[in-house]
């Protein structure tokens, strides 16, 4: 007799059901039915490129238009939310026991805003801290105010080893505003003398340089530079400010083949095809914002510089802007912040964010100043609420597991009873030798072909006889394929 076996599959979202038939042999088995239910289908979430989750009003045209969509997305943004509120509300109140114990505050000790005309007190005391005198409890108030809101972590302003290497920003940024330079004139500068790394600029200073530029050239193109062309221009990546260029005033950028024999020494000439050309397109920023360049070249910067800005993160970009303001103005996070109540207290202070490091200055300057005013604050009890309580951050957990064991140095052994793996792992795909592998393992595959013959580049006269000639196939030789591993790698695509 066969059986009739009903397999379910129960998710959060979905019901996957099966109908069995099991006969008295396999030949015999079938699935008779199978298939899925998808249950409150209204609740799907979409998620665009970037990861941003918005609710999916039309699940179905969102799927049929090729848009992402997914059931837990929304759940996973709110879970991430929770566990964030959960870990500043345990930090808030590690911190009140931390200044109960050291006898900083009492338990009878109000710590919130209490009273008329007390809305932007807290913000009052922590611009205050700084460089004058506050009593104890109202340092309580601006250590807890600062718990709240911690700042960006990133390792662009990192000042440890152990948070990565960053090329220092603020440094360059400095240099820029005492030397009144611009980044295109400290990037030829730099490579003049033999220096090709080129460092991340703040989105403010090439700005400022693609006005600079603008305004000079729009004396010899007016024409060509119009106040509505500035605004149109505004966000484009280079391909589009190319094109926009050519659409509107029919030609294109300039193209660079060569350096300028002005522009060769002993360093540049020891440099690659491509820095060369880097360097000559470097000297046309420099030149571009005090002296005429011809219409192509001067749309060459313009392009270069807009897409420079065009890939900064916007978000990123700003905050390192409001970091670079504090930096030159010598202010604390909440002297920046409460200078801006002043003016106007019903500014929003809300999406205004620094980096950690901003606010791990303005501790160190607030402890610093009430120190000075009460013995109770000492070094001790500072590294404790700044590096235990505050600004603790726990390690990433390691991901090394995931990486798969190389197939040709692995082996199975038994230990315990139990069969394992052991051998070299792979290179992860982020690794430097993982990428450079791929993109060597690709080129070597490349041929290009007329036909059947497996002649090579170096075995024809030149490309116009390989292209007359029907029976000719080409490989890469070796320096066209380091021309282009050197333009892949440095694109990374």
């Amino acid at each position: 007799m066969k059986k009739h076996i009903l397999g379910l599959d129960l998710g959060i979202t979905s019901i996957g059901w099966a109908h069995v038939i099991e006969g008295e042999n396999p030949n015999e088995s079938e699935i008779k039915q199978i298939g899925s239910r998808i249950i409150q289908f209204d609740n799907f979430d979409r998620v665009d490129k970037q990861g941003n989750v918005s609710e999916s009003r039309d699940p179905l045209q969102d799927f049929a238009s090729g848009r992402g969509l997914s059931p837990n997305a929304d759940r996973t943004k709110k879970r991430g939310a929770r566990r964030l509120l959960d870990r500043y509300k345990m930090r808030r109140e590690n911190l009140v026991d931390l200044l109960l114990k050291s006898t900083i505050i009492n338990p009878d000790t109000i710590l919130v805003e209490d009273g008329k005309n007390t809305t932007h007190e807290t913000w009052r005391l922590r611009s205050k801290a700084a460089t004058e005198r506050i009593e104890l409890d109202e340092l309580a108030r601006v250590l807890l105010a600062i718990n709240k809101k911690r700042g960006y972590k990133s390792s662009r302003k990192a000042k440890s080893s152990e948070e990565g290497y960053a090329i220092d920003g603020m440094g360059i940024a400095k240099k820029l505003y005492e030397e009144n330079i611009t980044p295109g004139e400290f990037v030829f500068e730099n490579m003049m003398k033999g220096r090709k790394a080129i460092p991340d600029f703040y989105r403010s200073d090439l700005e400022a340089e693609f006005k600079k530029v603008w305004d000079c050239q729009r004396e010899f193109y007016p024409e060509i530079l119009t106040n509505d062309f500035y605004e149109e221009l505004k966000g484009k990546g280079l391909r589009v400010t190319s094109a926009m260029f050519w659409n509107r005033y029919d030609f294109n950028t300039a193209s660079i083949k060569n350096l300028d024999d002005s522009l060769k020494n002993e360093q540049t000439i020891k440099y690659s095809k491509r820095d060369q050309r880097k360097l000559q397109a470097y000297k046309w920023r420099s030149d571009a914002i005090s002296k005429k360049l011809d219409k192509e070249q001067m749309a060459y910067v313009i392009a270069d510089i807009n897409n420079n800005i065009n890939s900064s993160s916007g978000y990123l970009g700003a905050i390192s802007d409001r970091s670079k303001e504090l930096y030159f103005n010598n202010e604390t996070v909440g002297q920046y912040l409460y200078k801006q109540l002043q003016k106007n207290p019903h500014t929003s202070l809300k999406n205004q964010v620094f980096y950690r490091q901003d606010y791990l200055d303005e501790f160190e300057t607030i402890w610093t100043t009430q120190a000075k005013f009460h013995p109770q604050l000492t070094e001790k009890l500072k590294e404790e609420i700044r590096d235990i309580v505050i600004f603790y951050q726990r390690q990433l957990k390691s991901q090394k597991s995931l990486i798969s064991f190389c197939e040709f140095e692995s082996k199975e052994v038994e230990i315990d009873g139990k069969k394992r793996t052991i051998g070299s792992r792979v290179a992860p795909k982020s690794s430097h030798l993982s990428q450079e592998f791929k993109i060597w393992q690709i080129l070597n595959n490349v041929v290009l072909r007329k036909s059947r013959s497996k002649k090579r580049l170096s075995e024809v006269d030149d490309l116009e006889s390989l292209l007359k000639d029907e029976k000719n196939e080409f490989v890469l030789d070796m320096e066209s394929k380091q021309l282009l591993f050197e333009e892949l790698n440095l694109k990374g695509k």
